[in-house]
């Protein structure tokens, strides 16, 4: 451990309640099956054209479509699926969407622990300034940000 043996050991006490709902979790993680990464929206949208139905009253919208959107080597991505591609990725779509709510539950299980073992003092998140956050996104470098 850092800090050798003089430093307090913490350990996350689990009581039993809460490893039957980790094993719940874990159980139900693995009866789900292959996934798709991303997300999955439907729309109907209007078009630039300006005699177009769209445009209409009322209006008959373009669509609806699927758009299947994630990130491949740091890029977004978008898809635009087909009525068949929609019907057949939709139950890996839907693995997708319970394995993430899975693994909130599990998290949020995890810092209740976490919070337990350090006596219910979670840690604060920092603010920062709007001007400091606007600076980073311009690519300002933090010793310029700080004179």
């Amino acid at each position: 451990m850092p800090g050798g043996s003089d430093e307090k050991e913490r350990r996350v006490k689990v009581d039993r309640k809460r490893a039957a709902q980790q094993r719940r979790i874990a159980q139900s993680m693995g009866g789900i099956g292959f996934a798709l990464p991303g997300s999955l929206t439907v729309r109907a949208y209007r078009c630039g054209k300006a005699k177009c139905r769209c445009k209409a009253d009322p209006p008959q919208l373009h669509g609806p479509y699927a758009f299947w959107t994630r990130k491949i080597d740091a890029k977004t991505v978008t898809r635009i699926l087909t009525e068949e591609e929609l019907a057949d990725y939709q139950e890996l779509f839907d693995n997708a969407r319970r394995l993430r709510d899975l693994m909130s539950q599990l998290q949020e299980l995890t810092l209740q622990l976490v919070e337990e073992a350090d006596g219910g003092s979670r840690a604060k998140a920092v603010k920062k300034s709007p001007r400091t956050a606007q600076g980073l996104r311009r690519g300002a470098s933090r010793a310029a940000q700080a004179e």
